[in-house]
């Protein structure tokens, strides 16, 4: 019967145009899909990661962007692992689109002048 699931496999391999062996590791289920392997290997799901961005957008509306630090202990607390800066460089990467970078504006040298010490104790 062994060797009829070979032929079968050669047969499809050859139809479809895949290799062998590669048909054959993933009927053993050694391999899988792309698609199924990055999902098992990522951090966070799709949906953590979508309730990630909601967030930080709750924070840059309050006026405090996270930082690269901020984002990785964030995700770290929801993966319950550490994730490393490279995933965090990847995420912002994925989500350019939803991540707009504010910059506040500066302070008028007047206001900063106006705010030391020695103005106030006069």
């Amino acid at each position: 019967m062994r060797a009829r699931k070979k032929n079968s496999d050669r047969q499809v391999a050859k139809d479809y145009g895949v290799v062998v062996s590669t048909l054959t590791r993933r009927h053993q289920g050694i391999t899988q899909a792309g698609a199924a392997a990055n999902s098992t290997r990522r951090s966070l799901s799709q949906q953590q990661e979508v309730e990630l961005l909601q967030y930080i957008k709750q924070l840059t509306k309050r006026g405090l962007p996270p930082t690269r630090q901020m984002l990785q202990s964030f995700a770290s607390n929801i993966a319950k692992k550490q994730v490393s800066m490279s995933w965090v460089d990847r995420f912002r990467r994925r989500n350019k689109e939803s991540l707009i970078s504010q910059w506040t504006a500066g302070i008028d040298n007047n206001r900063h002048e106006a705010d030391s010490l020695a103005k106030y104790k006069l």
